[in-house]
């Protein structure tokens, strides 16, 4: 109820401050502080809300050694199906360019916003080898500080690493991590609340110095990521079924309804109980779904990885930055790391947006002003992140040869009768 409320909130505010943008622009423009205020709130969280987040995820499965092959099997399958969501973030970003055709910049922005392209960020890297030189840290604490998500997500690799290492004596630290990472959802919650101000001002501010052209960019950006999350499902979907040699009507049937349910709570927690559910009974072992579902949390998320990177694109379009391939292949790299371990969090995919935005010295503006429609997105993107994970456990239990085809024909049948 508290999520529904909130986004009634974000909506109004949105209405409100385009009607103040377009009738009183000059006084619009002056609001421009408030919007960054919460901008500067969402950064604050990202540093110990990724540390703990990460760390329990992998350090949460215990003994490494135990995972053995289907955990190796699990991640290499995790990242390729991330690439290839990067990719066609970045194919459908660059076709339908969605935050080009309004001039926003320095003349006629306020310079606060300008002047947010880092509090948290450092030097931009210029190629791909410093950046990865750069990703490990020589001080964690400078990391935080700065906000630099690679490093403090290699950190967190081997932090949690050596807690698996030392066993039943680092015991204490992960409770204390458990409880950070509680305090920290609480605490994005409580930064959430000041969303509607951020979005009235950020929305305010920007129609009245741009005009109201910003508006049609919202129409790209949400017609751009539900055309992109449907053709990487339509890819995923046909890879899968033929390499499991499913039925693809069948394998819909089955994740209609966790999508459904997904989509319309724009909530993974919601779907995921009956989702597990659906795999078990659709052929996938117990201890496969067990495993894959709730890593897949962690490291592939399908739906904001996508969206990430289409934003990412959006943010840099909207101020007139026109990307090489080089730094593109850096944002990609980049994501595919900064993106893990907030499946959980209320807007993570605003976060990290903001965290990777900074760390690449890029300006914030997109942040705000995608934040007026994030509930839309993010019901497109909380779906494509279920439905991904799903299908991982078909894959998987394939690869491991577990999958259970008479199990399948059975359920199929069933939901057929």
């Amino acid at each position: 109820m508290q999520n529904i409320k909130l986004t009634r909130y974000i909506i109004i505010s949105l209405i409100l401050g385009i009607i103040v943008g377009i009738l009183f622009p000059a006084f619009a423009v002056k609001l421009s502080p408030l919007a960054m205020m919460f901008l500067n709130m969402v950064k604050m969280i990202i540093a110990p809300l990724l540390f703990a987040t990460l760390v329990i995820g992998i350090a949460g499965h215990g003994d490494i050694k135990s995972l053995g092959k289907i955990g190796i099997k699990t991640i290499v399958y995790f990242e390729v199906v991330t690439i290839a969501a990067l990719i066609i973030g970045l194919g459908v970003g660059h076709f339908t360019q969605p935050g080009a055709g309004v001039d926003i910049s320095a003349t006629n922005v306020s310079s606060s916003y300008m002047d947010a392209v880092t509090a948290m960020g450092h030097t931009s890297h210029s190629s791909l080898r410093e950046l990865i030189i750069d990703i490990f840290p020589s001080s964690v604490v400078k990391s935080m500080a700065e906000g630099n998500l690679l490093q403090i997500v290699v950190f967190s690799l081997f932090f949690a690493l050596a807690i698996c290492a030392v066993g039943q004596k680092a015991k204490p630290m992960m409770d204390l991590l458990n409880s950070l990472s509680e305090i920290m959802f609480k605490f994005t919650e409580y930064v959430m609340w000041f969303a509607p101000v951020g979005v009235f001002s950020a929305i305010a501010s920007t129609i009245g110095s741009s005009g109201i052209g910003i508006l049609k960019n919202y129409v790209k950006i949400v017609f751009s990521l539900y055309f992109a999350l449907i053709v990487f499902l339509i890819f995923i979907i046909i890879f899968v079924c033929k390499i499991v040699k499913i039925p693809i009507k069948g394998l819909i049937k089955v994740l209609k309804d966790p999508a459904l349910l997904a989509f319309s709570t724009a909530s993974s927690e919601a779907a995921l109980p009956k989702a597990m559910e659906q795999m078990e009974r659709f052929g996938v072992p117990k201890n496969i779904v067990g495993f894959v579902m709730p890593t897949g949390y962690t490291f592939n998320l399908d739906g904001s990885t996508l969206y990430l990177s289409m934003a990412v694109l959006f943010a840099t379009q909207l101020v007139g930055i026109d990307l090489s391939l080089q730094h593109q292949l850096i944002i990609m790299f980049a994501l595919m790391f900064t993106s893990k371990g907030v499946a959980g969090v209320p807007r993570a995919a605003l976060v990290v947006l903001a965290g990777t935005l900074s760390s690449l010295n890029y300006p914030l503006i997109g942040v705000a002003i995608l934040l007026g429609i994030d509930q839309i997105l993010d019901m497109g993107r909380t779906t494509v992140n279920l439905v991904g994970n799903c299908i991982a456990t078909i894959f998987i239990a394939k690869w491991e040869n577990e999958f259970d085809y008479d199990k399948m024909k059975s359920y199929l049948e069933a939901k057929d009768c």
